[in-house]
């Protein structure tokens, strides 16, 4: 029986008697992979000839496995060997590990293979070797060649060429940490235009925005000359949110497509499909799009298309019940992985900030909606509770700027978060008021409800 003790007992004693193993199990593919993952590390004074013959297997797999193996061996003598590979095997898989094991060697002779790869019509293909060749950057030759690539047709290799060579290495704009915000911004709700108010949010204070902005004309208090009107709007407002967000923290956006009823029964209804006409301009103002979660309502709390056809059953008429939402998750651009804004906090902070366990691990949210009298599209509070306990960190300001009734607000102080709102509707304003008299979320460190004009004057006094 093969075990992984036997393999390395054989490895460091027997070299013959591995080679014997191996050519033994040529044809058995499973006992052959088991003995080409285990044999761990290799020294430059292991015999590559033990591998030669599985160069050109016929499973992919141990081809990969063979090429990875001779690449730990790290002797310079194998580099014709790996070019032959990569311009002669069909897999991109083995190509690009006979490049990684070209890389490994950190040659210089290999770098006029590497720059030519990198015309290699596979942009995998061509990423392996950018990585190879990044070890030589600094070489005016490897520079050239790389930097031409930003005007690359694949967007991942732009996305890597941009950050070796173009980024700004300037500081941030922000004057603050980034963990912290300004003490005016914390639990503050302010009555007029989101547009008019976030002109005097400084940038990058905000850590989280989270919101459902007003679907097109579908109630009497989103009133829009034309769709595109609508969606200008709201790339402008997320463009204003983009620059007061953080470095690489997140928008989540909740919409679904909308239908506008028809004129008379002698015209059509129209469905609009806003995530995905909004999608489009997210990206372009830079976000970075992430993940779209589904939010799923039972069937009986959304209204009744299918009657109809429940009815007649015609074809063509199927119109089914619309019991889904998307939440589209949004990271504002950076060159930055997402370490790097975990590092920002301390110790304390991000144990206290961890998720309990029960979390969803699927992007498919069951949560049942909220509606009260006075706004007919409340936030669940679970559905609020959930992104702001994956997106944000204990003190993090989380940024609603459409916040109707201010369930994010409430939700964000339960969960130890500061908030900032902003709503234009007076009526809701006032509605969101009654949550600080009925409840004790909003007591300590009380929620100022302030006009736009005494944001405007706050700000004046804290610049």
């Amino acid at each position: 029986m093969l075990t992984k003790e036997y393999i390395l007992k054989l490895k460091k004693s027997n070299p013959s008697e591995l080679s014997n193993l191996i050519n033994d199990n040529f044809n058995n593919i499973k006992s052959l992979i088991f003995i080409l993952e285990k044999l761990g590390f290799l020294n430059k004074q292991f015999d590559p000839n033990i591998f030669i013959g599985l160069i050109s297997h016929p499973n992919e797999q141990i081809r990969v496995l063979t090429i990875k193996n001779l690449g730990k061996i790290n002797n310079i003598a194998l580099i014709p060997t790996f070019m032959n590979i990569v311009e002669n095997d069909e897999s991109s898989l083995v190509r690009r590990e006979a490049i990684s094991s070209i890389g490994r060697t950190r040659n210089e002779n290999s770098i006029l293979f590497l720059c030519n790869i990198l015309l290699d019509k596979d942009p995998k293909i061509v990423g392996q070797a950018i990585r190879a060749l990044l070890v030589f950057k600094g070489n005016k030759e490897v520079d050239e060649k790389l930097k031409k690539l930003s005007n690359h047709k694949n967007e991942m290799i732009k996305s890597v060429i941009y950050k070796e060579y173009f980024s700004n290495k300037k500081t941030n704009k922000s004057i603050l940490k980034h963990t912290e915000t300004y003490d005016f911004l914390k639990n503050v709700v302010v009555n007029g235009d989101v547009q008019d108010i976030l002109k005097f949010v400084p940038d990058e204070s905000i850590h989280l925005t989270f919101t459902s902005p007003p679907y097109y004309n579908a109630r009497d208090y989103s009133i829009y000359s034309s769709y595109e009107d609508y969606l200008d709007f709201l790339e402008d407002v997320f463009l204003d949110t983009y620059r007061v967000t953080k470095e690489g923290r997140f928008l989540v956006v909740n919409t679904s497509p909308i239908i506008i009823p028809r004129i008379s029964r002698a015209h059509s209804s129209k469905r609009y499909p806003i995530p995905f006409d909004l999608h489009t301009r997210l990206v372009n103002i830079g976000w970075e799009f992430i993940d779209d979660i589904i939010w799923l309502k039972p069937e009986y709390s959304v209204k009744n298309r299918i009657g109809g056809f429940q009815q007649h059953r015609k074809p063509l008429a199927y119109k089914p019940n619309t019991v889904t939402e998307y939440l589209m998750v949004y990271r504002k651009n950076t060159d930055k992985l997402l370490d790097w804004n975990m590092k920002q906090y301390d110790y304390n902070t991000i144990n206290e900030s961890k998720v309990q366990e029960g979390f969803e691990t699927t992007n498919v949210w069951e949560i049942s909606p909220k509606s009260d009298k006075v706004h007919s599209a409340v936030f669940p509070m679970e559905l609020c509770k959930r992104v702001i306990e994956y997106y944000s960190y204990k003190g993090d300001l989380v940024f609603d700027p459409f916040a109707g009734s201010g369930t994010l607000g409430r939700t964000a102080k339960f969960l130890d978060r500061y908030f900032f709102l902003t709503e234009k509707e007076k009526n809701y304003f006032e509605y969101m008021k009654t949550f600080q008299v009925e409840t004790a979320l909003f007591e300590e460190n009380k929620t100022k409800f302030i006009s736009l004009n005494e944001f405007k004057g706050i700000v004046n006094e804290n610049n």
